[in-house]
């Protein structure tokens, strides 16, 4: 249908060449559009780690213990939690462009107040709301990529975007090690709102790109009946079931969103768990390292990173997308969800080889650079099982449903995220550096054949989905 023909509609896009459909925008203005959902991402997980190599400051500062001290760090992961109920009713009423300039102002503010405390109890109120007002960014971040890209292409923007959550855990104790050594424990809460002012800055041109919104507000511009959706409510309902019931519902029902939100959760809480245990093993004996030279080693970390959306891309491009021509070739739309499985497949590896070779070569005393090093197969594993999963759960459930079931992986991670650092001093200090880090690569080698098991029956697995399946 020629444009000089085309019935102008609020109800859907006009067709698949719609100028004002993000699919259609040129390259340029979507990459640019996945830059700063990233960058928050970045930021706000930065947030959360910033603070442990000051967990001996706060320990001094306001004689609290070192299992309280940390509570500064899981109260801020709890927030991160609860971002999709506090993003979903905003993000469906005005977009998701009013998420990203409104949550991190709010943020910033509790951020500040946490660097202001002059109490304990003050200091970890204001990180809970820092995390709560944060994690938003991260509950729409996702889907506006789904909104930029069609399913084939999203695996590049998603591997990127999804690095950036990652990445800020892994550099945060870097930056916070000298905050700390240098400066006092204050200056990690400076840091965040330094580097916030400058991702924030880099939100400003960023245009709406969530469709209900974007027909809202041409039927508003042209005066045309607006798309239709509940409203009082019927639209509370929806949200709520959206955002918290479904999510918890298919945690509980949907064996498939169980058992991978089991595994990435715990390959989060691992992560996390690192923040107590490498103070552990590289400030005392053999190494005796300061604290900014503990926060340098998360580099490694970061490095694995870095690699594992890499293998992602590269994955994407020579695998994936052959199979995607395939089912084209062959008369269907998509290939088949399992193959989006091979990143994790591969990853799952890499996390017990990572954790093994931490365990005995720092419980030995190997030079440090061994340790370190180990942290890279480790991370690459981790962020490699992340990105297969979220592209996997999209592709069975379809966009609706598959971000409640991210949603609910997201409860589960964060919950788990938050708890482990609380337990890892204790752990490590019972068992010793090897066997506390080798129990949890035994339990990494027990969930390594859920993305195996995923590819080999999954397709069985979701015939029997009390959800609708979109790819069959």
């Amino acid at each position: 249908m020629s444009p000089t023909t085309r019935v102008v509609t609020a109800q859907d896009w006009t067709g698949p060449d719609d100028p004002e459909n993000p699919h259609n925008w040129s390259m340029w203005i979507r990459a640019y559009h996945t830059i700063p959902p990233s960058l928050f991402g970045f930021v706000v997980t930065f947030g959360s780690s910033v603070y442990t190599p000051a967990v001996e400051d706060v320990m001094k500062q306001f004689s609290v213990s070192s299992t309280a001290a940390f509570l500064g760090l899981s109260l801020y992961v709890v927030g991160l939690a609860f971002g999709p109920v506090l993003a979903a009713p905003i993000s469906e009423t005005h977009g998701r462009n009013v998420v990203y300039k409104l949550s991190l102002p709010i943020s910033m503010l509790f951020t500040l107040g946490v660097g202001f405390s002059q109490n304990f109890a003050s200091l970890l109120v204001c990180r809970f709301f820092a995390g709560f007002f944060g994690s938003p960014v991260l509950a729409v971040g996702a889907g506006t990529n789904a909104d930029l890209f069609p399913p084939h292409l999203r695996a590049v923007a998603t591997s990127l975007f999804l690095m950036a959550p990652f990445a800020g855990p892994s550099l945060g104790p870097v930056v916070g090690g000298f905050a700390a050594q240098y400066k006092t424990w204050r200056w990690t809460q400076w840091s965040i709102l330094f580097i916030s002012v400058a991702v924030y800055l880099t939100s400003l041109p960023m245009r709406e790109t969530y469709k209900k919104i974007i027909l809202k507000r041409r039927a508003a511009r042209l005066g045309i009946e607006p798309p239709k959706s509940p409203t009082g409510i019927a639209a509370l309902k929806t949200l709520l079931t959206i955002t918290l019931f479904r999510p918890l519902h298919m945690l509980a029902t949907e064996p498939i969103v169980l058992f991978l939100s089991m595994y990435t959760a715990f390959a989060f809480a691992v992560l996390f768990s690192f923040f107590a245990a490498f103070p552990i093993v590289f400030k005392n004996a053999p190494y005796h390292f300061t604290i900014s030279q503990v926060g340098l080693t998360f580099l490694a970390i970061g490095l694995g990173v870095a690699a594992g959306s890499t293998s992602s891309i590269v994955i994407d491009r020579t695998i994936y997308q052959k199979h995607y021509h395939q089912a084209l070739s062959d008369g269907r739309a998509h290939a088949a969800p399992e193959h989006r499985l091979y990143s994790a497949m591969l990853g799952s590896f890499g996390m017990p080889i990572g954790l093994f070779w931490f365990a005995w070569s720092a419980d030995k005393g190997a030079h440090w650079a061994v340790p370190v090093v180990a942290a890279i197969p480790f991370a690459w594993g981790n962020v490699s099982l992340f990105i297969s999963m979220a592209l996997y759960l999209i592709d069975v459930y379809g966009p609706l449903n598959g971000a409640s079931a991210i949603a609910g992986n997201g409860i589960l991670r964060y919950m788990l995220g938050a708890t482990f650092p609380l337990f890892t001093i204790q752990m490590y200090t019972k068992l010793g550096i090897g066997w506390a880090t080798s129990l949890l690569g035994f339990l990494s080698v027990l969930m390594l054949p859920i993305p195996w098991i995923l590819y080999k029956w999954g397709p069985q697995i979701r015939s029997k989905s009390a959800y609708p399946t979109f790819i069959k």
